[in-house]
């Protein structure tokens, strides 16, 4: 392990979280946001459900770590959603199974430290025509459907709801872009830059929002060896350095003037 230790935000989930550094995806958005700030760590599984999560759970978060993540992002239920195949192959999960399986991992979540915060992200819509073109010749059968898609995505708000876990409902969010068929995502299911864009102005929101100590959102976290130096540039008036530690300019522009509204 590398230091000074920094705070760990960790995602985990399918494939959405695997791809998320692919297309200018929001987990390298958030690697970018948080440069010298905290540590982004990936652990995506395309194609797996909730009950593969549950298989490595105690895996991926092993309750007696020494350091514990300061944050957790969880997707799973688009897989788990797809229509259940008649030779019971496939990643289908039924709805009450799904999310008891959502509850066992947000429970072990929350049970690795006191100060571990958690963000489930529901389950985003899906481009069916698109997927129809893509994946026609690959799959046995259409499989995938956007009104499963919601109700996979209201069982997991509605779980985060009893739970009091903060949540993100990606399938109303994405759709409030009027062009979101056309643009968020790749390939029907995946999503575009522009789709990331929107579950990074989401996220942002939960952060800057959270009553959280500390509080996780970029703008609160100080940057690591931030320190005025001697070193740093010569500012126009020849006598002092400007420290740019925080480094802030193109991301202000970006996320909280841009897409911070």
């Amino acid at each position: 392990m590398i230091g000074p230790l920094r705070p760990q935000f960790v995602l985990f989930g399918s494939s959405i979280v695997q791809y998320s550094f692919g297309n200018e995806g929001w987990g390298a958005i958030l690697a970018d946001l948080y440069a010298r700030k905290a540590d982004i760590f990936v652990r995506g599984y395309a194609s797996w459900n909730s009950r593969r999560a549950l298989q490595i759970l105690d895996q991926v978060f092993p309750k007696e770590a020494a350091t514990q993540p300061s944050l957790v992002i969880v997707y799973f239920g688009g897989n788990d959603s797809i229509r259940p195949h008649p030779s019971g192959l496939g990643p289908h999960v039924p709805l009450l199974e799904f999310i008891e399986n959502m509850r066992k991992i947000a429970t072990h979540l929350k049970s690795l430290s006191d100060k571990t915060r958690i963000i489930f992200l529901s389950t985003p819509p899906i481009n069916e025509a698109k997927i129809q073109e893509t994946w026609s010749k690959k799959l046995a059968e259409p499989d995938r459907t956007n009104e499963l898609c919601r109700i996979y995505s209201e069982a997991c708000l509605e779980l985060c709801k009893e739970m009091e876990v903060k949540a993100i409902d990606l399938w109303t969010a994405i759709q409030q872009r009027d062009d979101w068929l056309n643009v968020c995502f790749t390939d029907g299911i995946h999503l575009s830059s522009e789709g990331s864009k929107i579950v990074v102005k989401e996220i942002m929101k939960v952060l800057r929002e959270a009553d959280w100590e500390p509080n996780l959102h970029w703008k609160s976290l100080p940057a690591e060896f931030g320190d005025d130096s001697p070193y740093d540039l010569v500012s126009a008036d020849g006598k002092t350095t400007i420290n740019i530690s925080q480094g802030s300019v193109h991301r202000n522009m970006k996320w909280e003037m841009c897409n911070g509204h």
